[in-house]
């Protein structure tokens, strides 16, 4: 079955983590994937752990679906290698600190005079515009930066990392996006154009109402924990076994709880009785709902919410999560053969398309794996590709 993206060529300069995810998203959906490596160690995240018989597990998560060339863009062979695959490509995607690939000679303005339709997407950490442009960025920094470890954790604690690196994952999702778009008016225009992306815009953009409260009040949302900042009950309580969250998010679920709780009167108490009262009432509410749900085991709560429609569950671990029957329903953990480091986990593909739908069809590449596949393409015989190893160029 042909893949949404089939046919869709993309030059993938990137590594680490916010590129190389954007360039799975598309190699998952079907866009052939040319991951252009520097021969000398290739990506860093190869050097990343966990490792199984040396191999990175890191790298052979996100990197599913490519071809690996290695190029060295510092010689001039090199790059007249390059600019030869950007004649037939259709997105070169980077994310290398602004400037970089202008130095290079390599630059957007360079590579859309060789091909007017292609689409030059960079992911980076600032943008290629600021004051900050130029300032090098990994997730923490922009998690810092961004405000979102001012939200997260609790009253009066430090400031908390969230656990997943979403500043990169965010970046490349809004990348392809971005890359898609891009496409689509290309379709209609023939043109190509430049796809900017900063992780540090992506956590802004992803603050959600802590935005909103501070155009509000004046003053900076700050961590409230373990609940939302304006939904009332919708946080994590103390069963008497396990933690699970309950999330009463309108006054008619609020109704349902007060019932299953044996607490109707909540109904029509002057502190509870609407979703705004019930945040104003937040440290009463917490305080009075403690006392009963740690009752009752988790398993019995939930069996009881279910049975009412409200929304909760348990806080599940890793563990848990790869053996849930939804997530496996859904084949969101899946299996893949590596050719050295074996059968590997790995998440699978949230998009689900009934016409055209994604599928991991190939395992991580090796480091320059696909040399000779992809310069045979362009004329060059084994004997020319050997010279160009001898030479330091792949």
């Amino acid at each position: 079955m042909e893949k949404a993206l089939q046919g869709m060529k993309v030059l993938d300069l990137t590594r680490v983590l916010a590129g190389p995810y954007a360039s799975m998203i598309l190699g998952d959906l079907g866009a052939e994937i040319v991951k252009v490596e520097t021969p000398f160690g290739g990506d860093d995240a190869r050097g990343y752990g966990p490792f199984v018989n040396g191999e990175s597990v890191y790298f052979i998560n996100l990197n599913r679906n490519k071809k690996s060339l290695t190029l060295n863009l510092k010689t001039d062979e090199g790059k007249e290698i390059f600019l030869e695959l950007v004649k037939d490509t259709d997105v070169v995607l980077e994310n290398y600190r602004p400037g970089t690939m202008e130095k290079l000679g390599l630059g957007y303005e360079t590579l859309k005079e060789i091909n007017p339709s292609v689409i030059y997407a960079a992911s980076s950490g600032f943008g290629h515009t600021g004051p900050f442009s130029n300032k090098a960025a990994y997730d923490l920094i922009v998690q810092g930066l961004g405000g979102i470890m001012s939200l997260t954790g609790f009253p009066n604690g430090s400031p908390t990392r969230v656990g997943a690196s979403i500043g990169d994952i965010t970046s490349g999702l809004f990348t392809v996006i971005g890359i898609l778009a891009a496409v689509h008016r290309r379709n209609g225009s023939g043109k190509g154009q430049k796809v900017d992306v900063a992780m540090l815009d992506c956590q802004v953009a992803i603050l959600e109402n802590a935005i909103a409260r501070y155009a509000v009040s004046g003053e900076s949302p700050k961590p409230t924990g373990n609940r939302h900042p304006s939904i009332t009950p919708f946080a994590v309580f103390k069963s008497s076994d396990e933690y699970i969250v309950v999330a009463a998010g309108n006054d008619h679920l609020w109704r349902k709880l007060c019932c299953i709780l044996d607490r109707e009167e909540w109904m029509e108490d002057p502190r509870f009785k609407t979703n705004a009262d019930r945040t104003s009432h937040w440290d009463e509410l917490k305080n009075l709902m403690g006392e009963i749900l740690v009752e009752k085991t988790a398993e019995e709560w939930l069996q009881l919410f279910e049975k009412e429609g409200i929304p909760s569950s348990p806080i599940n671990d890793v563990e848990k999560v790869v053996q849930h029957p939804q997530v496996l329903a859904r084949e969101m953990i899946v299996h893949q053969e590596h050719p050295v480091a074996g059968r590997i986990m790995m998440p699978g593909i949230p998009i689900k398309l009934s016409q055209n739908p994604g599928s991991i069809d190939h395992p991580a590449p090796k480091l320059g794996e696909h040399n000779e596949v992809i310069l045979e393409r362009l004329g060059y015989s084994r004997s020319d590709i050997q010279v160009l190893k001898q030479k330091g160029i792949l």
